[in-house]
């Protein structure tokens, strides 16, 4: 398969020639094999965010265009691309196990087929214990574990998640991306990955598109050469630290330009 092609991609917001009109992102042009994992990583309001929509199928850009295995991107694609959020987005009504069924029965997932899938989901992720408890019985991080094992589910072979352990707490985020790097290894899914850590974007990520402040262009392209999974001795590696290093170079003037204009604030 060859993945997901970004081609001149630019974003904007409101209308043109208003001067309250915002570009997000401009020109943005990356290719993205499959079975790889892509870290975006900028100052806020650099379009990452957008980009991620793009791709998806949920908004379409003012420029440019996506294409997933050749074929362009014209709405959104339930089959073939899943979505993980920064926010709760689990339905509250609805126990672990039969938010997972829903989204299955959303993609049209044969009936006597849900059963199955949300089990090896559940067990994906460790929560097959939880099964039947509500999102409110979950902490911060079994909730993000759900949203997971939902997205994994639906075995689509494009994974776009924006900022998904971002709300949670360093130790607990760290080990997800241990979890998210064994999973990539298992499926070999194509996954887009939105963040702001530095360690997080290193140790999980094949190659990391750094964008510069709003209107985001990509920097530059830094690549960790290190198999999945990762293991835990990665995270404390002079390797590890030396690629945080490199990236916290390449975002400094960037985040500080992005400060001093107001759009990452």
């Amino acid at each position: 398969m060859q993945g997901i092609s970004i081609r001149g991609v630019s974003q904007a917001f409101g209308a043109a020639g208003d001067a309250r009109r915002v570009v997000a992102l401009e020109d943005a042009t990356l290719d993205i094999p499959a079975g790889e994992l892509v870290c975006l990583i900028g100052p806020s309001g650099c379009g990452k965010s957008s980009l991620l929509d793009i791709i998806a199928g949920l908004a379409k850009p003012v420029a440019g265009s996506v294409t997933i295995d050749g074929e362009p991107v014209r709405g959104p694609l339930p089959k073939r691309v899943g979505f993980v959020f920064q926010e709760n987005a689990l339905f509250p009504w609805l126990s672990v196990y039969d938010n997972i069924v829903a989204g299955l029965t959303f993609q049209g997932v044969p009936k006597d087929e849900r059963r199955g899938r949300a089990d090896e989901a559940l067990a994906a992720v460790g929560l097959e214990a939880f099964r039947n408890h509500y999102p409110r019985q979950l902490s911060g991080g079994m909730k993000q574990r759900a949203q997971l094992a939902r997205a994994l589910s639906l075995q689509t072979e494009i994974l776009l998640m924006d900022e998904p352990f971002a709300a949670l707490d360093e130790q607990t985020r760290l080990v997800l991306g241990e979890d998210l790097s064994v999973q990539l290894a298992k499926t070999r899914k194509t996954i887009v990955f939105v963040t702001h850590s530095l360690v997080e974007a290193v140790f999980l990520a094949d190659r990391i598109a750094v964008f510069t402040a709003r209107p985001g262009r990509i920097k530059t392209i830094l690549t960790v050469d290190e198999p999945h999974p990762r293991a835990p001795g990665f995270m404390t590696s002079a390797k590890l630290t030396g690629l945080r290093n490199a990236l916290y170079e390449l975002l400094h003037d960037e985040v500080r330009r992005a400060m001093e204009t107001g759009a990452g604030v």
